[in-house]
């Protein structure tokens, strides 16, 4: 049996520049790690669940820190940590959508390190995956969450093709629901992709929950003005008000005219493998009044295809729930 809570040997690279990270991460490619915060990555590795040979440090890369203001928008480094995104002005008067997500990361002392891309990034919640059984999405042939007997109470209701497992980021649901753009580089240069392409379910990629690859690096995101000063929401319903992942959570962009819904967007955390967009809902509220009318007409539509698993049935009147308090406000 490993010992956890003890660091296992491996390289370390601390580079100060973005040209040198990508230049060893391209070098090194799946033998290394990358990390921000590191607030998920060193759990993984003392519990012996994963390991590499090596690890990049990139917290010493000033130019991944930061929020940007840009013309059609905000631009924040992945290495922004969570208290300053919920700290900045900017994002407090124009996106607090992300802002109260950030806020409702685990602790203050974890959002002080934490960044906005490790967050975003990090890997699905499942014991079982996180214990180093061999599950499907360990390169196994079973999923132990998905049995008669397994515990699943924190899974997913959506998508789980071989893999339960559910998301476990607040600021993801708030960045699909914003429209962001996440900037990625690598040794081939840089490209960008929409949040919600950004993240990959189990049907498509059984091993990664983003499309990162070995040599990339996410290095910003970047949020339009297209929602900017918009009518937000965002609950996060846990067991417990602090440190806990979240059971179920909701982030909401609302324009109006008047009370009337022009558009919106409504996305939950927490429910499936990815932040799930809620399109039905948004569609059916379209040209409606922003009223418990319209949420009680519309709140069942939002767990559409749901599958309840042995122990989390609970999520889909939460998850309605959830979606008819973003709508009423």
């Amino acid at each position: 049996m490993p010992s956890h809570d003890v660091m296992p040997n491996m390289e370390l690279y601390q580079p100060v520049q973005v040209e040198d990270a990508l230049a060893i991460a391209d070098r090194l490619a799946e033998r290394a790690w990358l990390v921000g915060g590191g607030q998920d990555t060193y759990g993984w590795l003392k519990d012996r669940a994963k390991s590499v040979d090596a690890m990049i440090d990139l917290s010493a890369i000033e130019s991944l820190r930061g929020i940007r203001e840009t013309s059609d928008g905000i631009e924040i480094g992945a290495l922004t940590t969570l208290t300053e995104v919920t700290e900045s002005e900017v994002i407090q008067q124009q996106y607090s959508l992300l802002s109260m997500a950030a806020s409702r990361v685990a602790s203050p002392q974890i959002r002080n390190i934490g960044t906005l891309g490790g967050n975003a990034s990090q890997d699905v919640r499942c014991w079982y995956y996180r214990r180093g059984l061999d599950c499907y999405r360990a390169g196994g042939n079973l999923c132990y969450a998905d049995t008669p007997q397994g515990m699943n109470r924190e899974h997913s209701l959506f998508e789980t093709s071989r893999c339960v497992a559910a998301s476990p980021s607040d600021t993801a649901p708030a960045l699909v629901a914003l429209d962001a753009t996440m900037v990625i580089q690598s040794s081939s240069g840089v490209r960008t992709v929409a949040a919600e392409d950004y993240f990959v379910g189990p049907a498509n990629d059984i091993e990664n929950t983003t499309v990162l690859r070995p040599g990339d690096i996410l290095t910003a995101v970047r949020i339009p003005n297209t929602w900017a000063n918009a009518s937000f929401y965002f609950e996060k319903v846990a067991d417990r008000n602090v440190w806990d992942f979240a059971l179920v959570n909701i982030a909401a962009a609302f324009k109006l005219s008047g009370d009337t819904i022009q558009e919106s967007r409504i996305v939950a955390g927490s429910v499936q493998a990815t932040p799930r967009r809620v399109s039905n809902v948004e569609n059916a509220i379209r040209g409606q009044s922003r009223s418990a009318a319209t949420a009680d007409s519309v709140a069942s539509m939002a767990t559409d295809g749901a599958r309840a698993l042995a122990h989390n049935g609970f999520k889909i009147p939460l998850m309605e729930n959830l979606v008819k308090r973003a709508i009423i406000g």
